[in-house]
């Protein structure tokens, strides 16, 4: 009988373990719904107004979002995101399934985190908040998304370290392993960033390289990182690089909150270098700059207004001759009133006007990340949407 009892309160000390590790335990299902119509100035030689899921404030998405409490302040994390094209259902990051993030690891609240996946680069963690695109959508991104401030790339196969704050100071380090047999840097990268934040003030810097950054390996490389090899030197802005051995961006942004009012600037260097065929290992560099200010008029509508400027440094040719010589205006503006604390719709408009030659040497064309060339220099670019977070 004695055995028995000892053998009970054994199973209740064991089953209270179990349930308090439980507890301990948490996943979260999250998602964001932002559709809205979209209408589109000088494309393939017409006008085209068509329906957008992916190219708003937030592209939609679900997620899970996990974290086990190990004990001593470290934890097991994971997160899964995929994007959803919610007029057709379809993934979105051309097909990937987890095409947003995919990872795994452990975070510390006195030394910070180690993931393990697909996941974003220190562009995305540190400046990008502070860049244009920071306060709304494709339209107001640079043009091309040549930075990848509106991550237009997730990095593949990547080791990432995130710090805690110290004192409003953070920063952090990420390394993409190739995975090419007989060659350990094919394909491979590293990002570096660090960020300052301390009452209205925020300044965030970050410097990104990759070596082969474009792979004939669907889902592997920079540029091709997504399911179905699609690249983002797709468009004439940039599609002339292609043959590139490697790339590089540096990245500097900073804001100031004065009241209602968030004044914000950014300033990126971008560099394809080593090019291949009639550009005799020439670089071709782009420089960008942009300012914006966003205000709050009221806690329920905010006003953002913004100025990009590209200027892409011109690339000799065999033959002598000069291609992407090229320059790029845009300015956009948005209204965004919040219906509750996660539903809201808004309204965004812009304009681009480009001149000089394009990467292929033909004149240039506008340009507004991931929406195809322009029939001609200048386009529109108008978004009315709708958003739920859940």
């Amino acid at each position: 009988m004695e055995k028995a009892k000892k053998t009970l309160l054994c199973c209740a000390v064991l089953g209270a373990l179990a349930s308090a590790a439980h507890a301990q335990s948490s996943v979260t299902l999250y998602g964001i719904l932002d559709e809205g119509v979209m209408y589109q100035s000088n494309i393939d030689g017409g006008k085209r107004v068509f329906m957008d899921s992916l190219s708003g404030i937030n592209g939609s998405r679900l997620g899970l979002l996990g974290s086990e409490d190990l004990g001593g302040g470290l934890h097991a994390i994971f997160t899964l995101e995929w994007g959803v094209n919610l007029n057709n259902g379809s993934l979105g990051q051309g097909g990937t399934e987890f095409g947003r993030q995919a990872f795994v690891g452990l975070s510390s609240d006195r030394f910070g985190s180690l993931t393990l996946g697909r996941q974003y680069d220190m562009v995305y963690y540190f400046p990008e908040p502070l860049t244009a695109v920071g306060i709304g959508t494709v339209i107001f991104a640079h043009p091309g998304d040549l930075d990848n401030t509106a991550d237009a790339v997730r990095v593949n196969n990547a080791v990432r370290y995130m710090s805690p704050s110290y004192d409003g100071f953070s920063f952090g380090g990420e390394y993409s392993v190739g995975g090419v047999a007989g060659n350990t840097t094919a394909n491979s990268g590293y990002s570096l960033g660090a960020g300052y934040a301390k009452g209205p003030l925020k300044l965030d810097a970050a410097f990104e390289y990759f070596k082969n950054p474009t792979s004939a390996t669907a889902g592997s490389g920079f540029f091709t990182d997504n399911a179905n090899g699609s690249s983002q030197l797709a468009q004439s802005l940039n599609k002339g690089y292609a043959s590139a051995s490697a790339y590089q961006v540096a990245v500097l942004a900073a804001s100031y909150a004065i009241g209602p009012v968030t004044l914000m600037t950014s300033t990126s260097n971008i560099q394809y270098a080593n090019l291949g065929g009639a550009l005799s290992g020439g670089t071709a560099r782009f420089n960008n700059v942009d300012v914006e200010a966003q205000y709050t008029f009221h806690p329920f509508l905010i006003f953002s207004v913004g100025y990009d400027y590209l200027v892409g440094k011109g690339v000799k040719t065999k033959s002598g001759s000069t291609v992407g010589n090229q320059h790029y205006h845009q300015v956009a503006a948005m209204g965004d009133y919040l219906l509750s604390k996660r539903t809201d719709i808004y309204l965004v408009v812009g304009w681009q006007r480009a001149s000089g030659s394009s990467s292929t040497g033909a004149p240039a064309v506008a340009d507004f990340t991931n929406q195809g060339d322009s029939s001609n220099n200048h386009q529109f670019l108008v978004r009315a949407a709708f958003r739920h977070k859940f």
